[in-house]
């Protein structure tokens, strides 16, 4: 017997390794669309990128954006919508996470203090969720509770002004809103006003005040969205909606302080149709930069120089379906899945590690209006 259960020890150690490497991959939707119901759940095995299907983790509405706390027991989700015509605003629901079936239980709804919600995140220490609402140009802080729960809001935002396109960029519209590497800050970026909002953060306390400086500038009219740290925290990389185009910042991390590199379009020199950028991610490695395109329905790959922080394109690769309004990254690093949300699919690319390139795996499933991709380590 002794003998048999050394023999079986390597095998059993092999198995927990592999348990221990798999992924949740969760995926947040539009459900006004009548295609879902809310945020569903997938297996991700990390070496063959085959993904597993689980099935709807929880029924919310319009859950178009969802962070996972850093203890990965609760998953946090805007309620994208609207106040006015008798439609309720906009909110944040906390969820607990089952770590037998993956599925989500609400644990409490809070207020987003704004409209139109569109991208919630929690802080590194998980002490904050801070959630930025598009429609009505404001950016929150939402304590979270030893539960998992949220408080009402301890700190907020609501900004001013306009930007140079009367359509577009008739008032501010916050859309992504997320801590720096250090936790010290957090950066927003203002499609409507042009601009990254830098905020001194104090998740123990609840507060976000305002930096010196307080913002950077992106060109006028481009209207930034979405950004992302290089892992060497010397650079920020910004991609602008409006003006299909990825910017270039240094950063300093002891004045939270950001100033133009570089700004390149995403799309190829002879492409004549209407596209807009969604969402952006650096490599682990600190290699490549990856943008998507709305439209030229296409994830932009880049080549980052490492002393400079500039980028140099490598490549366009179709994401099989149209939309793309946002893609995640593999906690490895070698496989991409891309969500197309007016092709009600995911698809999954395999990221060369030479080239920063994407070569579609076969793995094509079916999510109604997919628009956030949120992996998490089955633990």
């Amino acid at each position: 017997m002794m003998e048999r259960m050394r023999f079986c020890a390597p095998f059993l150690l092999m198995a927990m390794i592999a348990s221990a490497a798999e992924n949740i991959v969760y995926i947040g939707t539009y459900t006004n669309t009548g295609k879902s119901e809310g945020i569903y759940a997938y297996r991700f095995d990390p070496d063959s990128g085959k993904l597993t299907e689980i099935g709807l983790a929880g029924k919310t509405t319009n859950p178009s954006f969802v962070a996972i706390h850093p203890s990965h027991k609760y998953l946090y989700a805007v309620s994208e919508v609207s106040g006015g015509g008798g439609q309720p605003s906009g909110a944040v629901t906390a969820f607990s996470i089952d770590h037998n079936t993956w599925k989500l239980t609400p644990l409490n709804q809070v207020p987003s203090h704004g409209n139109g919600p569109c991208y919630v995140s929690v802080d590194k220490t998980g002490k904050a969720a801070l959630v930025a609402n598009y429609n009505s140009g404001s950016v929150a802080l939402l304590p979270i509770k030893a539960d998992g729960s949220l408080g009402e809001a301890t700190a907020f935002d609501q900004r001013e002004g306009k930007g140079t396109d009367p359509k577009r960029q008739s008032s501010p519209h916050a859309h992504s809103i997320f801590a720096s590497p250090d936790n010290r800050f957090a950066l927003s970026a203002d499609l409507g006003l042009d601009r990254v909002y830098v905020y001194k953060l104090d998740p123990k306390a609840g507060k976000m005040t305002a930096n010196d400086p307080p913002f950077a500038s992106t060109k006028p009219g481009g209207g930034p969205r979405h950004f992302d740290f290089h892992p060497n925290e010397k650079f920020v990389y910004v991609i602008q909606e409006m003006g299909s185009a990825i910017t270039a910042f240094s950063y300093d991390k002891a004045r939270g302080a950001m100033a133009e590199l570089q700004t390149v379009s995403t799309l190829p020199a002879d492409f004549k149709g209407e596209s807009t950028c969604a969402d952006i991610h650096v490599h682990r490695s600190g290699k490549f930069v990856y943008g998507s395109n709305r439209g030229h329905d296409s994830i932009a790959v880049f080549a980052v120089d490492p002393k400079k922080g500039t980028l140099t394109l490598v490549d366009h690769t179709s994401t099989q379906g149209k939309v793309p309004r946002n893609f995640g990254i593999d906690p490895t690093g070698k496989f991409l899945i891309a969500a197309n949300q007016n092709t009600n699919n995911i698809v999954v690319f395999r990221i060369d590690q030479q080239t920063g390139k994407l070569t579609p795996t076969g793995q094509n499933l079916e999510v109604g209006a997919p628009v956030c991709v949120r992996f998490m380590a089955a633990q």
